[in-house]
């Protein structure tokens, strides 16, 4: 099945993240290093500047291997991290160090978060709203676990509006991503998915309006580099969310 047809529907897209996601986790943080140009973690501590995380209880979606959390962590937040790929979240577990604040992990959808509402003050994501198969329902999740002036902030590659940046932006994922699978995988649609996902993602601007639809306040969001990612910011309104 063509890959642009396996992720069509949310189920399609369901089963073929989850699949995918299993292979190439092993492989994770050097793809996201090599897709960034090495400016992923400078890119993770500037969406964590914006957590003011100290003595925030915070959960990190689709948390990978846990960049985003152990930054929190170190920021001074409890943190718990969640990703829908167990083979994540043990690779997580592996980066944890003994003594001194460290976030827990555990395998969960971000559509179906196990958490009671209003757990928590900070809510991120990395890479992660683009993958979920049902966005609104994950918005609405995120909305549900924080507390009352609550933020949400989301890292993630943006669909750029004018058409010819667009193309020239996603044949170059297209190509770099069918490289890279061919060396790593010996599968070159492997990281095809990528550019696949950004042509059905709202983009920045979208994003920011499904936001506020869900109840979001205070909505913006933040080129990086040069427009090509973007960095999402959102209160729930409340006590502290004006």
């Amino acid at each position: 099945m063509p890959l642009a047809d396996a992720i069509a529907t949310p189920d399609g897209k369901r089963r073929y993240v989850r699949r995918l996601f299993a292979t190439i986790a092993d492989r994770y943080d050097l793809i996201t290093v090599l897709l960034s140009y090495g400016q992923d973690r400078r890119w993770k501590r500037r969406l964590v500047t914006h957590a003011a995380a100290a003595g925030a209880h915070a959960v990190d979606l689709a948390t990978g291997t846990g960049d985003i959390a152990f930054a929190l962590a170190a920021s001074g937040a409890d943190v718990v991290g969640v990703d829908v790929t167990l083979r994540m979240i043990e690779l997580a577990n592996v980066k944890k160090r003994t003594g001194g604040r460290a976030p827990r992990f555990l395998v969960g959808d971000m559509t179906s978060l196990p958490f009671r509402a209003e757990s928590f003050d900070v809510a991120t994501a990395g890479y992660g709203l683009r993958n979920v198969p049902d966005l609104r329902a994950a918005i609405n999740e995120i909305h549900r676990v924080l507390k009352p002036g609550g933020a949400a902030l989301s890292l993630d590659f943006n669909r750029p509006s004018n058409r010819l940046i667009r193309s020239v932006y996603l044949a170059y994922l297209n190509v770099t991503g069918a490289i890279l699978g061919w060396i790593l995988h010996r599968d070159p649609d492997t990281y095809r998915y990528i550019p696949a996902s950004i042509r059905n993602y709202p983009g920045a601007h979208g994003v920011a309006r499904m936001f506020e639809a869900q109840g979001f306040e205070r909505v913006e969001y933040q080129p990086v580099l040069g427009g090509l990612m973007a960095i999402h910011v959102a209160r729930k309104s409340g006590p502290h969310g004006g």
